[in-house]
């Protein structure tokens, strides 16, 4: 009588030993997809999400002392940036002063350098003016500007906006900067940088069609 009890033993030994297997492949499965997704979430980023401009929000210039003090303050010595330092440097400073915030807020830059606080729309004007006010220290606001613009974002061809009530979720703010001359366009969501740190995001028009933006600004 004592196999019975033997057998039983090693049955769920065995059932044990298999499942444990199962849940430490799937563990490391999730790891490994963790591990990659964080590692290529630009690419994964721009591959899943378009965003289309669907208007254009006022263009602020710096007219306070504070918020041109903290612009200075965050400068290199270098003296010879290219629009594309310009851009990790604008979204840089304005990730370093601004978190996000569903409610209610300042939009306007010039006071946004004090009060912090800001949701896509004031992450976007702050951006906007910082790569302005960049664009024009460093000799390049004949040849390119940045323009807060009023945007959709699309999840693989499908309009995420339409699957929500909420005014908040209407619209979503980013940012392009077009060459005045050649008409190219580099966008930028400076609130998805602040939290996934993306530059370049893939951005349609009608005038240019798709723009895909398969690097970042680093690679």
């Amino acid at each position: 009588m004592i196999i019975k009890p033997l057998y039983n033993y090693y049955a769920t030994t065995t059932i044990n030993n298999a499942t444990m297997k199962i849940f430490k492949r799937t563990i490391l499965a999730i790891l490994m997809l963790t591990i990659i997704g964080f590692l290529f979430r630009g690419w994964l980023y721009r591959y899943l999400v378009t965003y289309q401009s669907v208007g254009v929000r006022t263009n602020y210039i710096v007219t306070n002392d504070t918020l041109t003090g903290y612009i200075e303050a965050s400068l290199t010595q270098q003296t010879d940036l290219e629009v594309e330092q310009i851009i990790q440097l604008g979204l840089s400073i304005t990730a370093r002063r601004l978190h996000f915030t569903a409610a209610q807020n300042d939009i306007d830059p010039n006071k946004l350098v004090s009060s912090k606080a800001a949701h896509c729309v004031g992450y976007a004007a702050f951006f906007a003016t910082t790569c302005n006010y960049l664009l024009k220290k460093y000799n390049l606001a004949d040849r390119w500007n940045a323009r807060p613009q009023i945007g959709q974002l699309y999840f693989l061809g499908t309009n995420m906006h339409q699957y929500s009530n909420s005014p908040f979720f209407k619209d979503h703010d980013f940012v392009t900067i077009e060459n005045k001359t050649t008409g190219a366009i580099l966008a930028v969501d400076p609130t998805v940088n602040d939290y996934l740190d993306i530059d370049l995001i893939n951005y349609t028009n009608e005038q240019y069609g798709k723009l895909l933006m398969s690097k970042s600004l680093t690679e």
